[in-house]
């Protein structure tokens, strides 16, 4: 398709359901290689969605069935649509969870890098854990797309992308307005309202919501209250501005964790410390511009802005609680602002296309951290102020060869400088560069589907870069081979990788240690379906099988784990689903289950955990300009950890069934 073409296409943007169907659709694949020349249907330079011709392996999730799983948290709806590992805290919204990827423990989220609609959230300088991702910004009823990368294989990402990305667009413009009330189990209520207009060459979409929950143990409540804004204007026929809010605060109180006796008798109403708990505030601004110079030629970038704030009580073994010994608490405090911009040029040929673009981020944060006993300072642990300023240079180019053969070719280079100042004393401050090149290779094997490969590097800054900023980047070489098939209404993904890991880094939540300076090697297989059984019937499957283990490691307490597999990990991880839903029906049913393999706990060297699998189930109606839905998930009220660290655990929620209404005025 032609890029004049494209752009006319631009004045007269879907609707809402429109870009739900198209979200929706299987992709259809001919006996050649076909592509776009430039890709115009974004302006943020990030937020573009992967394409499937490119040798990655990418699993994406369309906003329609995000909003038809029974899913708790943000977290969740990854583990229920793709395949993704996810270890819950257990604390609640604004407290990151873990999300693994091939293997990669992802303490809070720091392995995998997370952006929405252009602007990085993975927070760097954090005391908590460098690159600490905090997925309540997700406003879940705006979502259009996500993309789930696996690997590092893209140059537009760059820090925290060593195991992949999570690529999330949200919705552009709708007309009218909805609102949506759900309730549930364990006090659970969430509210959102969304409206919006399409005048053309302006459209926009504003929400609001708020949810609180009482919690399935004891003291286990939350509360959450979001903002969403989104408005796109065409300046002129070839520009176009974008521009976009995001707002939200929560609060908690934790039940925290249970020893390994209690969890094994179910005595779920233990709770380690009353006062455990905390809040979040969180805030960015981004504003993206698009140009097209000519037919061949693109330009877009985008500048933003966050900020945020948070405090939490914290009691993990062995400080303190009524099942884990002397009372005592952590309370940690984290006060935190940047700005960022990322900027790329395209220029696209008849069958070739190439893209330079460059990207810079300044963070500020003051973090502190104490020793307490019911929320009463005891000790002073940290007090100190951490600034880092980073830049990247990165390109892509791509051509085809022949109807048959695509080539990938790119890389970036980033450069970080972090200073850390304790308070009432000197600072000091280091810098570190680190060369990511990427290449890629796509055959298309006739009637068959297409053969890639690819090489790339990954990384991210170490735990405690916040205090020792001469601490070295964790990188990662990634190979990877797989088949891509696309049969009309199949497609479907094989992948072989391999993932090599210098300065692994693990952490023991128990003594509270990090240990830098091992190696590791990530090694699996990845395979997902989806499918058109019948026009009324979607099957869906993403499962990864993962050989995670260190190579060499020695912890700080003098453990030797080399061998051993890595913690917070499993063997296996997946998600299958089939979705009936007629097209001339007013009704739709979904049945899925999420499995975890063998698992691997936290300072628990040879110990594996046995598999356990989640039954979800969920079906709606729609009665006029209502829609009705009730889901349940954990159906078979399967007894689970969410997390093990040494003897204690953080339990699985529970049976739970919810329900919710959304009315479209």
């Amino acid at each position: 398709m032609r890029p004049i073409v494209l752009l006319a296409a631009l004045a007269t943007a879907p609707r809402l359901l429109a870009a739900q169907q198209t979200a929706d659709s299987i992709h259809q694949h001919g006996d050649t290689l076909s592509r776009r020349a430039v890709q115009l249907d974004e302006i943020t330079v990030t937020a573009a969605p992967a394409n499937r011709e490119d040798p990655t392996n990418t699993t994406r999730v369309s906003g329609m069935t995000l909003r038809r799983v029974p899913a708790i948290n943000p977290y969740e709806l990854l583990r229920e649509t793709a395949g993704a590992e996810v270890h819950d805290q257990g604390q609640g919204p604004g407290f990151a969870s873990d999300v693994s990827v091939r293997g990669f423990s992802s303490d809070h989220g720091t392995d995998l890098a997370l952006w929405i609609d252009g602007v990085p959230i993975n927070e760097p300088v954090n005391g908590h854990a460098e690159g600490y991702s905090d997925w309540s910004l997700l406003f879940p009823q705006v979502v259009r797309e996500i993309d789930l990368y696996h690997g590092p294989t893209s140059p537009l990402y760059g820090n925290f992308a060593l195991a992949g990305v999570v690529n999330i667009r949200t919705i552009e413009r709708i007309q009218g307005a909805s609102a949506q009330l759900s309730g549930g189990m364990y006090g659970r209520a969430d509210g959102a309202l969304l409206t919006g207009f399409d005048h053309g060459r302006t459209g926009g979409v504003f929400g609001v919501r708020g949810m609180r929950e009482a919690g399935w143990r004891p003291g286990g409540d939350s509360r959450l209250g979001q903002v969403h804004g989104r408005i796109v204007h065409d300046l002129s026929p070839s520009t176009s501005l974008d521009a976009g809010v995001e707002l939200y605060a929560a609060g908690w109180h934790s039940s925290g964790f249970l020893s390994l006796a209690d969890f094994d008798a179910a005595k779920y109403d233990q709770v380690s410390d009353p006062t455990d708990g905390g809040f979040k505030r969180r805030a960015q601004e981004r504003v993206s511009l698009r140009v097209l110079t000519s037919s061949s030629v693109i330009w877009r970038s985008t500048a933003y802005a966050t900020q945020g704030r948070w405090q939490l009580f914290l009691t993990t073994p062995p400080e303190g609680g009524v099942t884990e010994g002397s009372g005592s608490q952590t309370e940690e405090e984290d006060r935190r602002y940047g700005f960022g911009a990322t900027s790329a040029l395209t220029y696209a040929a008849p069958n070739a296309e190439i893209t330079i673009g460059t990207e810079g981020r300044w963070d500020h944060a003051r973090y502190e951290n104490y020793g307490t006993v019911s929320r009463g300072r005891a000790d002073t642990r940290a007090q100190l102020y951490a600034r880092q300023l980073s830049g990247a240079l990165f390109v892509q180019a791509s051509a085809d060869v022949g109807p048959h053969l695509r080539i990938i070719a790119g890389g970036r280079y980033d450069y970080s400088d972090t200073r850390a100042t304790p308070i009432g004393s000197t600072g000091t401050a280091a810098g570190h560069g680190v060369a990511s090149p990427k290449l890629g290779a796509l055959y298309h094997l006739r009637r068959v589907g297409d053969l890639y490969a690819n090489l790339s590097r990954g990384f991210r800054q170490t735990d405690g870069v916040i205090f020792d900023p001469t601490l070295a980047f964790i990188t990662a070489w990634a190979y990877e081979t797989g088949l891509k098939v696309d049969a009309g209404p199949v497609n479907a993904t094989a992948a072989l990788f391999r993932m090599d890991v210098s300065n692994e880094q693990t952490f023991d939540p128990i003594t509270a240690q990090s240990t830098s300076g091992g190696a590791s090697r990530r090694q699996g297989l990845e395979v997902s379906l989806r499918a058109l059984v019948t026009p009324a019937l979607a099957a869906t499957v993403d499962w990864s099988f993962n050989d995670a283990k260190y190579r060499r490691l020695v912890t700080e307490a003098g453990d030797t784990l080399s061998g051993a597999r890595v913690f917070n990990t499993a063997r296996h991880v997946g998600s299958a689903a089939l979705e009936l839903a007629p097209a001339a029906a007013f009704w739709h049913l979904r049945a899925g289950v999420n499995v975890v393999g063998p698992y691997t706990p936290f300072a628990a060297p040879g110990v594996e955990l046995a598999s356990y699998g989640l039954v979800n189930l969920s079906g709606g109606v729609r009665l006029g300009a209502a829609e009705l839905q009730l889901g349940a998930r954990n159906l078979l009220d399967h007894r689970y950890p969410e997390l093990r660290a040494g003897d204690f655990v953080v339990p699985g929620q529970p049976r739970s069934v919810y329900g919710s209404v959304r009315y479209i005025f």
